[in-house]
């Protein structure tokens, strides 16, 4: 099963090595990896994509708890979560073809980023569903080339009850 976790570190040299290093040792895979800082520039976040059943995340988990550089691991997998992906994607421009990926491009919300006489370079910003649809619909065009970020994902706010109201005193 594909999980999501999140992991906040300190933003010193060599952390994302050990980090990574974790699940080569063990021999996990990392499906995606995406490592900025944080609004505090003594921290970063680290986005694992991975797969595994429970105990093996359990397992994935602990380690990184180990590490003296982390500072918060969380699963967000069980949570409620947000993710996206950016992929840019040059395709072939024949004549005939322009019209049809700008109307791709469209119905996508994504951008053309750059343009040739002969190729279009769009940017696509999403859900891993939405970029592979987008992707799959672009491939009879001709993908020249393909780069995609990876994954990024933010835990979602639990929802507040509405503030209750009290009943209004009866006016004599």
């Amino acid at each position: 099963m594909e999980r999501i976790i999140s992991v906040l570190v300190e933003n010193k040299v060599g952390v994302l090595a050990r980090v990574a290093g974790l699940f080569s040792a063990r021999g996990y895979n990392i499906e995606s990896l995406s490592v900025a800082p944080t609004l505090d520039p003594t921290t970063s976040m680290i986005t694992i994509v991975t797969a595994g059943d429970d105990r093996v995340i359990e397992q994935i988990m602990k380690q990184l708890n180990k590490v003296v550089e982390v500072l918060k691991v969380v699963d967000l997998t069980e949570t409620s979560y947000l993710d996206r992906e950016t992929a840019l994607i040059k395709v072939h421009t024949r004549p005939e073809h322009r019209d049809e990926a700008i109307r791709i491009v469209d119905v996508f919300r994504a951008k053309i980023v750059d343009s040739s006489p002969s190729t279009y370079t769009i940017e696509v910003t999403g859900d891993v569903d939405k970029v592979e649809a987008l992707i799959n619909l672009l491939k009879p065009l001709g993908i020249k080339e393909l780069i995609r970020t990876g994954r990024i994902a933010i835990a979602r706010e639990a929802a507040k009850a509405p503030a209750r109201r009290e009943p209004q005193a009866a006016k004599a």
